[in-house]
């Protein structure tokens, strides 16, 4: 983000009040992983967006005349026309396919799932050892499921590793077979890649672009133009408000949502 960029509001994204004249600088892609409740005991309880939020946000897209479209867009995404905001989920949980995908159907919003290859039917395993919730991500079926609705995948990496962390053969590895093994299970093209905890440098980079794959999702706070690398794309992280006073008007109605269960 140079110096004449307008500065974002906030850190995280939760409602499009405060938004528009970042977004208007450029392209936003929104980063999501978890959707729905939130379990007893999660620690990284950001990571956690309730569903009622989710369903205002693409309500507040679609009156604001956003038209949240396929990924295979975004590399147009900064020259094309009308309000475009790209959606994208990390790490494939089951509870994105059970409480996302309803959502998505709803208002006609498109979403990628960067998918950890290595671990489909399994559980957030990355984790094991930290103290958080291993949530359980999506086998092949439901992967399937989540294709057959119109929606896309992407690749994110085979384990989760941290890759500028691990040998540079390792790292090659993660990168190169997290695509193959997703294009041979699914039959389809796999142009879109996500760095792991946005960890990434020169490297990893070159690494990705010899691989094949078309965009790289980062976890750098910005809008895309024209001019942003698309192996660096940036993104900006939606989580449910901070209990500001500002915010205590969007908390109230979200928690009568979940009273009612809307």
């Amino acid at each position: 983000m140079n110096e004449s960029s307008p500065r974002p509001p906030a850190n995280y994204f939760s409602s499009l009040r405060g938004w528009e004249t970042f977004f208007a600088a450029g392209t936003p892609v929104l980063t999501y992983h978890k959707i729905g409740p939130r379990p007893r005991g999660a620690r990284l309880k950001g990571m956690y967006l309730p569903a009622a939020l989710l369903k205002r946000q693409l309500g507040e897209f679609k009156i604001s005349g956003y038209h949240c479209p396929s990924y295979d867009a975004v590399v147009n995404g900064a020259s094309a026309e009308g309000k475009r905001c790209f959606i994208t989920f990390d790490d494939g949980c089951v509870n994105v396919l059970d409480h996302a995908l309803p959502l998505l159907r709803e208002s006609g919003a498109a979403a990628i799932q960067f998918l950890v290859a290595g671990l489909l039917g399994r559980r957030t395993e990355w984790q094991a050892g930290t103290g958080e919730i291993l949530e359980p991500i999506m086998d092949a079926s439901q992967v399937r499921e989540w294709l057959a609705a119109g929606q896309s995948i992407g690749a994110h990496t085979m384990t989760h590793p941290r890759l500028t962390t691990i040998a540079v053969d390792r790292a090659k590895e993660e990168i190169f077979a997290s695509r193959k093994s997703l294009e041979d299970t699914f039959g389809i093209p796999i142009r879109h890649f996500c760095y792991p905890y946005g960890d990434l440098n020169e490297r990893v980079v070159e690494l990705v672009r010899e691989a094949g794959y078309e965009t790289a999702a980062t976890t750098d706070l910005g809008v895309n133009t024209a001019a942003t690398d698309p192996h660096r794309l940036k993104r900006i992280t939606a989580r449910y408000p901070s209990r500001k006073f500002k915010n205590l008007p969007l908390l109230a109605r979200l928690a009568w949502h979940r009273l009612v269960g809307g």
